[in-house]
């Protein structure tokens, strides 16, 4: 299906919109939510994983509450300037900054930097580990500036969606 000719309804919409606030509704809640048959919800959201606009379905761990049980948690946001830019010294770096566990986030960037990555570590040695092993032996690794969260104000995976039309 040529994904220009793709539409969604009203109900495409607020399923979607559901799904991002609460991914564990059975078929059956969801449908009743959302006042459909429980068929017809799941023959939905099924079209909706098949078209790719549902990437997969995820528990969204809290940090916060995750460090009070292992007694530490450090997140940092930090950018990488490559020496090469051509698109294979870019893809090394990507694929390896992606196969890294701790790297939660990764995004090739312009202007500015090349990359911007999102880290979660358990403590600053163990994100020394990690900046030694993805920038300091990289040859190609020009530049890192790294910030370390000091509070989370706003955290949201839901995307923006057109308001459904009544």
């Amino acid at each position: 299906m040529n994904e220009n000719s793709i539409s969604l309804d009203r109900i495409d919409l607020l399923l979607l919109q559901q799904l991002q606030r609460d991914a564990s509704l059975s078929n059956q809640a969801l449908a009743r939510l959302l006042e459909l048959s429980a068929a017809t919800c799941l023959r939905r959201v099924k079209r909706l994983q098949e078209l790719g606009l549902i990437e997969k379905q995820v528990a969204i761990l809290s940090s916060e509450h995750i460090a009070r049980f292992t007694g530490h948690g450090l997140q940092a946001i930090v950018e990488v300037s490559l020496d090469r830019q051509d698109s294979t010294s870019l893809l090394q770096f990507e694929h390896k900054a992606v196969a890294e566990p701790g790297v939660q986030q990764c995004w090739r960037v312009s202007p500015g930097p090349d990359f911007v990555l999102v880290i979660a570590s358990a403590d600053m040695p163990a994100y020394l580990a990690l900046s030694q092993k993805l920038f300091t032996q990289d040859a190609n690794v020009r530049n890192v500036k790294a910030f370390f969260s000091l509070k989370r104000a706003k955290f949201s995976t839901e995307l923006p969606l057109p308001a459904p039309a009544h």
